[in-house]
């Protein structure tokens, strides 16, 4: 819960620019156990759906299903790619981060690259957010940066040349208090704190 003024690019279906958002906090950021940051906006929601005619996305509050069909969007690339879940990594490493249930994306279709770390994971058809691409294997290397390898729940570690990941955010909805605040203390929150 920390000042921020990070501007956002608010970007239409088609792609096209329409506008900036202002940050004005930092509300949580973490590499542990997965990777994510909340910004709170000065602009609310209802203020964009009426400056710049524009949906947010929403948030799902479930785990996803193994062959959901899914689509990641680039805001960077202006583009997007369509794929399937094709499991759930229990822990996911690159280098010093280690991630809990990762998504990992199916081949071919999600073959995501360098600057789309960020990127809402959307279930395919929906305005529904299921994770945040975050990582792919580039070099064929092994628990290193921007090489990320897996480790199951019997502590095997593998590794998986060109294949993506991605970051669930059902998790936000375990750490959220009767009047929709997040508070880590939440008995069941999955986030770490």
């Amino acid at each position: 819960n920390v000042p921020s003024s990070r501007r956002f690019t608010l970007l239409k279906s088609n792609a096209s620019e329409v506008g900036r958002l202002n940050a004005s906090h930092l509300v949580y950021g973490t590499m542990t156990k997965t990777d994510m940051a909340i910004y709170r906006l000065r602009e609310t929601y209802a203020e964009i759906k009426n400056t710049f005619n524009v949906r947010p996305f929403v948030l799902s509050s479930l785990h996803p299903n193994v062959g959901q069909a899914i689509e990641v969007i680039s805001g960077y690339w202006k583009r997007g790619y369509s794929c399937a879940i094709d499991g759930f990594v229990p822990h996911l490493r690159e280098d010093e981060y280690t991630w809990d249930d990762s998504i990992r994306y199916s081949l071919p279709g999600c073959n995501v690259i360098g600057g789309t770390s960020g990127s809402p994971v959307v279930a395919s058809g929906t305005r529904t957010v299921i994770g945040v691409n975050n990582t792919i294997n580039e070099n064929n290397r092994q628990c290193s940066i921007n090489n990320p390898c897996e480790i199951d729940a019997g502590g095997n570690i593998t590794h998986r040349w060109n294949v993506g990941y991605a970051q669930q955010t059902y998790w936000l909805y375990t750490c959220l208090n009767a009047t929709n605040d997040l508070d880590l203390n939440m008995t069941g929150c999955l986030l770490a704190h």
